[in-house]
């Protein structure tokens, strides 16, 4: 049976669905895939571009104002931030996916149940992870090994962060049901706003507030509730088919259970993913600050040329999802093909800028005395840029398969990428130094795409097949 028996029953599509819902959204339904793809992965590009710049604005301010073990405290966070942080933003993407089916199938009523429980789902999940981590982060910091002249300054920093999780959710929520309703535009324009705004943040608390390593957390933290609040007006305005009923307000265990099945998995494919890279750093952390900073900087900058790759993957998670509700199989391949194209060239062209450029984009974080420091960003960058394209299909074919309600499928490829840095961080990092920490995510990527295409194939056949008995 397949998830949720999306191919195993007909829908009523007579009435071709509400007029006003189609006009609200995108179809992804119709059209030439790789124009439609193009079309409506370019806003979320910059989505995540401005996501990136987001978080690199905080390392790039207290680098330059702060020095480097400001740098290298905030930087120390990083794996730990993707483990929560990364959580949330899969919880809400997973939220995301049954909107887009029934977006697809023409199902308004169901489409609004959906998205009233997953507001309900997200109220729970931030509450309870806002208090269990803030209590745990300083002894995580601790586990890890976070060097003794950095680790205050690391928990100021982490706590801060935390502490936001409930907007983290909002916004992430938020932008997730835009863009399954085919809108990825409007996410991108209150980013924009809020991104302006947190490096005004930045540069008045660590500047003028003289809050340090904190201010910079703060910075984001509101920033990013802004976007959220911005997000929520919007829709409320704009989407009047998300107008949701008191008897659509009522939790459904139908739909929560559907909710967690695509949402828990999604969140715990980063966590998990995540668990990999907190062991990698506590092998950096045992190098010394200036590792620590370098891999940092280093994650910071590759990260931001990475952005093309996150927008491919979700608009693969969309346009499958929406395709898989309307009973549209083959232009799932078509889609699948014709963004692993567009990956492929843009890979190529992202290495040979960063190959070139790679010692240069380092000063961003340091001054020009720190030539050690600027060597080791460079290097870090040359040897991921390489496996770029490794790196695309782990998006692309991860969330496409997402897509098809087959979450649990992405698990294993997080436990792929989990099992591949955990073994470079206890065993290669003591051996062969910074050069094996430099190395740990292309191995990673290339182990889950050993498990992940294999997989796709499987699971298109799997559907194909039931497509052809219902």
């Amino acid at each position: 049976m397949l998830p949720g028996g999306y191919l195993c029953k007909k829908w009523n599509l007579k009435n071709g669905g509400n007029k006003e819902m189609r006009n609200a959204a995108t179809d992804l339904t119709e059209g030439t895939p790789w124009k439609i793809i193009m079309r409506f992965s370019i806003p979320l590009f910059f989505t995540f571009l401005l996501q990136q710049f987001y978080n690199m604005v905080d390392t790039i301010v207290v680098g330059q104002f702060l020095g480097k073990d400001a740098l290298a405290g905030v930087g120390s966070t990083g794996a730990i931030n993707f483990m929560i942080i990364g959580f949330c933003m899969g919880v809400c993407n997973g939220f995301s996916i049954p909107v887009a089916q029934k977006f697809g199938a023409k199902d308004e009523s169901g489409l609004r149940r959906f998205v009233a429980n997953s507001v309900w789902l997200s109220v729970i999940f931030a509450a309870v992870m806002t208090v269990v981590v803030c209590i745990l982060c300083r002894q995580i910091l601790i586990w890890m090994d976070t060097p003794a002249n950095i680790l205050e300054g690391s928990y100021r920093y982490i706590f801060v962060i935390f502490l936001g999780i409930p907007v983290t959710y909002l916004y992430n929520l938020l932008s997730g049901i835009m863009r399954a309703l085919g809108d990825s535009k409007t996410p991108l324009i209150f980013l924009i706003l809020s991104s302006v705004l947190n490096i005004l943040f930045d540069l008045g608390a660590i500047l003028i507030l003289h809050m340090g390593v904190a201010g910079a957390a703060w910075a984001t933290v509101t920033a990013q509730a802004i976007s959220g609040v911005l997000c929520l007006i919007y829709m409320k305005k704009k989407y009047t088919i998300l107008k949701i009923s008191k008897d659509e307000w009522k939790l459904n265990g139908s739909c929560i259970a559907r909710l967690c099945g695509m949402g828990i998995p999604m969140g715990l494919q980063y966590s998990i993913t995540a668990i990999g890279s907190v062991v990698l750093q506590t092998a950096v952390n045992r190098l010394g600050s200036t590792a620590v900073a370098a891999v940092a900087s280093g994650g910071k900058l590759a990260m931001f040329f990475c952005c093309p790759f996150d927008a491919m993957g979700s608009t693969m998670s969309t346009y499958t999802g929406q395709n898989l509700g309307a009973q549209k199989l083959d232009r799932v391949d078509k889609g699948i093909f014709a963004c692993s194209g567009l990956a492929l060239v843009y890979s190529v062209i992202a290495c040979a800028a960063l190959l070139f450029t790679g010692q240069y984009l380092a000063l961003l974080f340091v001054d020009g005395t720190e030539t050690r420091l600027i060597e080791m960003i460079a290097a870090f960058l040359r040897w991921n840029c390489i496996f770029y394209f490794p790196l695309a299909l782990v998006n692309i074919v991860r969330f496409t398969i997402q897509g098809l309600g087959f979450g649990k499928l992405a698990i294993l490829a997080g436990v792929c990428e989990m099992a591949a840095r955990s073994i470079v961080g206890f065993y290669f990092v003591p051996v062969f130094g910074f050069t094996a920490a430099c190395l740990a995510s292309p191995i990673a990527w290339i182990l889950a795409d050993v498990f992940l295409i294999p997989a796709y194939f499987l699971v298109v056949r799997h559907l194909k097949r039931e497509l052809c008995m219902s």
